[in-house]
This record gives structure tokens, sequence and C-alpha cells, in this order.
């Protein structure tokens, strides 16, 4: 298996410059052999945790004619507000499939909730929220008769800062979001529910994703150790997890595009991580026929030109030889495995019943919110809340007598409702574009704007946002509180430098950073806002800022400014926001959130500056996108450049301090430990004895301050010849005032071990491995060595 580290990529792109003579190149067979060909598509083996659910589907797919099984492989328009529907077998009572959007919480439709972001669980760092979140999530895409959520969001991982979909996932660190995304899909799918993590891979900037005119899809130039140890990890986890789906992106991966390359479905994904489920299609992202099933694209979506209205191009394929049956055959199997492995063969609801295609007509409502989610939607609320700065304890707010609230995403958008006869996309509900004055500019792909100044956001954009049953915006909440403590209320939402009243106790001011599906970020801050903070401050001693961010959002134009004693990061918190926030910024709950990336001083620190690769010179029609950077993004890339952030990964303060002490490190008795892991059968995930604990770590937390409050413990690991530190192990607990707290951190192979190229496997290198545990990725007190 042939594979392409940095250097000879580099090499192949500079070559290829000089054949051309700085001609422009203008056919894809110029890139041929930039990613290897990997044949055949492995069949399906029903390992132990899918080999009940394997024999029932080989028993039903092996009663289906070829014409039947090509059938379910190619998707339908739906009838109802399914994403997409696959074909049906009414022969056999199979009923075929919903798929649906998304990650997040079910889009497009009424009576289910508006969960927290991705974004927003990844600064909560917390295991049993994302469970439990997805479990109570499953359930309403089950009762509305969903077979398939897309989701979770494990790439783009974060590369690019202005990326449109970062908020979609849950970190740009793989530990922090493969860690997120198996709690994810483990919860979905005890749901009933199938988990499709997504989008398989290296599908890190929204700009050029598709093709459009003669200009084709970026291509994501990556070294195949890169993609082990960065962008593949968290799939990895997904799978481990036992994600009944994946789905391939829309962009090229070394110059094949993602959906029909045999590398990386055939050779990585369905061989080398032991998936078991079906690979389904971004919308859209199938650009071949043929060569995407024999390269392991198993379902087509939201229809497919290339295997035919009802499959049958590719039933025609394989009657005159050109693709064997036994293809078409597993590709069914995937389908139908994934059904019963998840239980969706007994009582599951009809397909898309409780989801209408028009909600201005007619339709018998399904509700699908639980009482019991309550609990854990204010929960993740809070948790995913980041104190960045509080000086001199200017939080929490005590029974203020004055409030002046500024800022145009304090109040809650000006419309919220479904889209009538003539609505372009349904209703800005559908979209999450409640908050945006011009959608239309995302949609189309147009320079947009980087705030949402039409009221409060609660989720990014696109077909990753959610419908929530009502919103609670942070000036609704404050005027509950308000009314409670008798505090008195001056507010304005639409100029930029508003007038304050000398006697205002605090002045709380309220911005944004929107971001959205099919566009990427025009910066990482923006003017208006920023002079909006710096007027209110220059008037106002005591300003506190919040930021609802769907993405890095950068504050050093005001940051430093004496009069700003306040600033949290907000994230995306669902339908819950305002209601979390007045009870974190009042003391009823305290910050617990941790940045799950880094801000910087200057988008020049991040990876290109931030920004997304373009169409340029020899390549303005095939684009380019080379990872040079290898595995250094974020703070791994900050920590190899030796540059200050402003805020590190990591990093978020409480209403209480902590202290660490007592680190003991231990290698396990009787683990093997050799350079390669021991012989043992290819499982969900991969070899299975990377996935064995070699080693553990435990350290004691005290809260030395005068509030319970939970802190986020911190394990970082220096692999020798890697880089500086990776997070390799996170636990967040609960102290009480004067009490300490034990965590304990497990290391496995797989998170000790580095991926050797020359012999395509994973490598546990002996010697010394530094550890550090603390409280961020650069406020680490406790270090010592594991010795290997």
């Amino acid at each position: 298996m042939v594979s392409l580290s940095i250097r000879q990529l580099a090499r192949a792109v500079l070559l290829s410059t000089t054949l051309t003579s700085a001609a422009e190149i203008t056919s894809d067979t110029h890139f041929y052999g930039q990613s290897p060909p990997v044949y055949p598509s492995p069949p399906m083996t029903g390992t132990p945790s899918w080999a009940a659910a394997n024999a029932k589907a080989v028993a039903l797919v092996s009663q289906m004619t070829l014409e039947e099984k090509a059938n379910i492989t190619v998707g339908y328009t739906p009838r109802t507000g399914c994403s997409g529907e696959t074909g049906t077998v009414p022969r056999l009572n199979w009923p075929g499939v919903c798929i649906s959007d998304a990650g997040n919480g079910l889009r497009n439709t009424d009576f289910v909730n508006g969960w927290p972001s991705g974004i927003h669980v990844g600064a909560s760092w917390n295991r049993n929220l994302a469970y439990q979140r997805a479990l109570h999530m499953g359930g309403e895409f089950k009762t509305k008769g969903v077979h398939v959520a897309l989701g979770p969001v494990v790439g783009p991982l974060g590369r690019v800062a202005e990326g449109g979909r970062n908020w979609e996932g849950f970190s740009n660190d793989p530990y922090l979001c493969g860690t997120l995304a198996g709690e994810t899909v483990r919860g979905m799918q005890e749901a009933g529910v199938t988990a499709a993590t997504k989008h398989y891979i290296a599908n890190e900037q929204e700009t050029n994703r598709n093709p459009s005119g003669d200009v084709e899809a970026v291509s994501a130039n990556i070294d195949d150790k890169t993609l082990h140890e960065l962008y593949l990890w968290p799939f990895a986890n997904a799978v481990h997890a036992g994600a009944g789906s994946v789905m391939c992106s829309y962009n090229r991966v070394n110059n094949s595009y993602s959906c029909q390359n045999s590398k990386l479905l055939n050779g990585i994904l369905k061989t080398e991580l032991g998936f078991e489920g079906f690979v389904v299609s971004d919308w859209g992202a199938q650009h071949t026929g043929l060569s995407s099933a024999a390269a392991g694209l198993d379902v087509a979506m939201p229809s497919s030109s290339f295997w035919g209205v009802d499959g049958g191009n590719l039933t025609q394929a394989v009657k005159n030889g050109s693709l064997a049956e036994s293809r078409v055959t597993d590709m069914a199997t995937r389908l139908v495995a994934s059904w019963y492995q998840m239980g969706q063969d007994v009582g599951f609801p009809a397909r898309g019943v409780g989801m209408p295609s028009i909600f201005y007509t007619p339709h018998p409502p399904v509700y699908a919110r639980d009482p019991s989610s309550k609990q854990f939607l204010i929960d993740g609320a809070l948790e995913g809340h980041v104190l960045v700065k509080n000086v001199n304890n200017a939080l929490p707010l005590k029974k203020p007598k004055l409030l002046s609230v500024y800022g145009y995403d304090a109040p809650s958008p000006l419309e919220m409702n479904v889209g009538g006869l003539n609505d372009l996309i349904g209703g800005t509900w559908v979209y999450g574009y409640e908050s945006v004055l011009d959608y239309l500019s995302f949609i189309s792909g147009a320079p947009a704007t980087q705030i949402a100044f039409n009221g409060t956001i609660i989720s990014g954009g696109g077909s990753g946002a959610n419908s929530p049953a009502y919103i609670s915006a942070p000036f609704d909440a404050i005027k509950e509180q308000a009314y409670r403590d008798d505090t008195s209320l001056f507010w304005d939402f639409m100029n930029v430098d508003p007038a304050v009243d000398t006697n205002t106790d605090a002045c709380l001011v309220f911005i944004n950073a929107f971001a959205s599906e099919f566009v990427d970020r025009s910066g990482l801050h923006d003017d208006y806002s920023d002079a909006l903070i710096k007027n209110v401050a220059s008037k106002c001693n005591n300003t506190m800022v919040t930021i609802h961010n769907a993405g890095i959002r950068l504050v050093d134009q005001w940051i430093e400014h004496p009069n700003i004693t306040a600033v949290i990061f907000a994230h995306l918190p669902g339908q819950d926001s305002g209601r979390a926030l007045v009870q974190l910024m009042y003391g009823q709950q305290s910050f617990s959130g941790k940045l799950p990336y880094t801000v910087a001083k200057n988008e020049s620190a991040y990876t290109n500056g931030g920004k997304p690769s373009l169409p340029e010179g020899d390549y303005t029609l095939f684009p380019q996108s080379t990872f040079s950077e290898g595995v250094f993004i974020d703070y791994k890339y900050f920590d190899q450049k030796n540059i200050t952030p402003r805020y590190e990964f990591g990093f978020g303060l409480t209403y209480t301090t902590f202290s660490y002490s007592d680190l003991v490190i231990k290698k396990l008795d009787g683990v093997c430990t050799a350079p390669t892991p021991p012989p043992s059968p290819i499982i969900p995930g991969g070899i299975a004895s990377l996935w064995d604990v070699v080693a553990q770590v435990t350290a004691t937390i005290t809260n030395t301050g005068n509030m319970t409050c939970s802190e986020v413990a911190q394990l970082y690991v220096r692999i020798p010849g890697g880089p500086l530190k990776q997070l390799r192990g996170f636990s967040k607990v609960g102290v009480p005032v004067g009490g300490t707290v034990t965590v304990e951190f497990d290391l496995m192979r797989r998170d000790l071990s580095t991926w050797d190229v020359a012999s395509q496997g994973w490598v546990l290198q002996g010697g010394g491995y530094e550890l550090w545990v603390g409280a961020s990725s650069r406020v680490l007190p406790l270090k010592g060595t594991l010795m290997i």
C-alpha cells in the first residue's frame, strides 16, 4: 500500500508545476496516482459485536433480487421532511430508511428540542453530558421516524480557523473530539438510531468544497502520518463505539474525490478500521458510477444519476460484467445490517412519520420532546460557557440596582416561524438563520456577514442547525432575574455608541460570531462589534462582554481595556441559552467550561492565517490545499512556533481555585509494550490490542476556594519525535470546598503510539514519555515520566 509523506507530496506538487511549464492544468489525469488504488472493496465480516445483525442481514438480502438490492442503495425524493430516503423492498416488508440532519439535533421539524451545538459540548469537556445529549436527542429522532442521524461531526476538525462548519464539531484536538464523538455515537445508537459520523475526511473548508463550473472541488493533500495521527483519529473512536454509518465528504483527498477514494474507503475505513456499517455520500458528493461503487461507497444520496434512478445502472453493470454482484450484495447487506443492529426491525415508527414536508398545511402532530431531557438541556447549556476574564471577582452579580444591556445578540430573534408558500428555503428556521438579516448570502456562497444582527444565536447555520422548541435569549432571562432582585434595567440593541447611565452597576454587552455551512467566515472578528464594546467600555467602568461564537473569536481589539471586567465565550448553548447564562452570571451555578481551541492574539498565529485555500496559479481549475504543517495545528502549532496565545487550549475560569498534587504514574504489570501491537483481531476501530490500557496516571485536586465547583483536569503527553505535548486524558470532577478528589487517566497503546509510514502500522517506542497534569495546556503544575 503506497503512502505519501509531506515531503513527497510537496515534491509532487512542485514537479507538477515544473512539468507543465507554468501552464494551467486542465485535466484531472494530471493527478492520477496521488491517491493509491485499493481494491476490491472488503465485504462486511460480521465481527462479534455485529455478528447477529450481520447474520440477519445476510438472510434477508439473500432473498432479494439483484434489482431490489440495487434499489436500496440509492436515494429517493422524500415524501416527508426526511433529508433523504432509501429505496424499499415491499415484497420482503423492508421499509427503507429515513436519513435526517443532523448531529446537533433534528432539523426542520416541530416538537423537538434545540440542543447545544458540537462546539458547546466540546467546551464542556464532559463525557457523560455528551452521552446523555445524544441519548435524548436520539430518542427524538426515533419518535419522528428517523433511522439515521447525520452526525456526529468530526470533520472538519478545525484546521482552518475561519472554517464555516467548525462549530458543528467538538474540538480541533483529535483526542477531545474523538472521545466526545465516541460517547455521542454510543448514546445515539442506544436510543435505536444509527449515527452517521461525518465528514470523511479532511473536509476542512467550505470554500470550493464542491465543483462549480470548470473548477473541481478543493483537494486536501495530506500525508499518511498526518492522516492517521490527526484527522482519522476521531473517526477511529466513532467506529470503535460502533458507528453504523460514515458519511464521505465533498472534497477531494490527494486529488481523488472522497466518495470514490478507494484508499480511504476500502483501504483505511473498511480494512484498517474494520468498519462494519455503510458509507453514505454527502448530498451530491457522488461524482462517478462504477468507480464509487468499487471504491467502497454503499449508499448514494439524495439520489443517483450515476447508479440510476432505482439503481438500474448498477444492475446493468452486474449483468454486463462491469461490476461483481457481490459488491452490490455487500452494499445492501451493510445498510440492512445497520438497521438490524439498532433494533429498527421491531417497533420502529413509520419512516418520517413526525416530519411533514410542508408545515403550513394540516399535518398530524408527533410530540418528540421528553420531559426527562430538560435537565440535560440546561446542564449542557451551562457547562459549555467559558469564563476567560473576571477582574476582582466582578462576577457573580449580586442583586445590582441598575444594569444596562447592550448589543444585538441580547434579545430573541424577531422571527422564528415556518416558511410560507413563497419562502425560498421554507423559513429561516429551517437552516438556523433566524437571527440573520441576509441569509441568501450564505446559501449562495457569496461573502457573508460575520455577525447575526437580528438577535441572539443558539446554533450556527446550514444543515447542522436544529429546531428549538423556544429560545431563551439573554435579555429574556435578565428581565426575569431583575424582577426577582428589584433591579432596574436600561437597554439599547440598535446603536453602536449607546448612552450609559452613570449610576449603572454593570454594563452587559452581547455580541456574536456567526458561521454557516456553504461559506467560510470572512474573519475572526468584526469592526462593528469591536466598536460597540469599546464605546460602552469608554463610558462604563464595569463592562462585561458575552460572545455567542460559532468558532474562534479574537478579542485583542479590546481585551486589555481596564473597564472590561469580565469576558465569556458563550458558544452555542441551544434553546436554554439565556436561562443558563443568567444562572452562571449570578452565581447560582459556577462556570466550568474550558476552551476546546486556542484563542490567538492575531489571525497570523493560525495555520495559513486561519484562512481557506483558494484556486491559484496552475491550479485555478483544481484547487489545492496542502497540509504541510502536518499534525501541528492549534496548540501544537503554537507550541512548535513558540507563539503566546491570548487564551490557551483548555483554559477556563471558575468561581473558585484549585491546587494539584500527588502525581502517580504506573505502567501496568503484564501488559505488552513491544513496539508493534500484540497479535489480535481487527475489530471496529482497528487492531484490538491498540485499545489495551498500558499505563495509568492519577493526581489529586483540592478546592482551595470558597465555592463548590467542577474542574477539568487534563493530561498531556510528549511522545518521542512528536509535538511538545498532546492531550491524552481529561476528567471533569466536582470538588467541594476544602475537599480533594483523585482523578484517574487510562493510557491506551494507541495514545502513546506513532504511525509508521514504512511499516504501515502503529509503533510504541521505547524510552521516556514526559507527562503533565494540570488545568490547561499551559498551566501544568504536575510533571513526571513514564518509561516504556
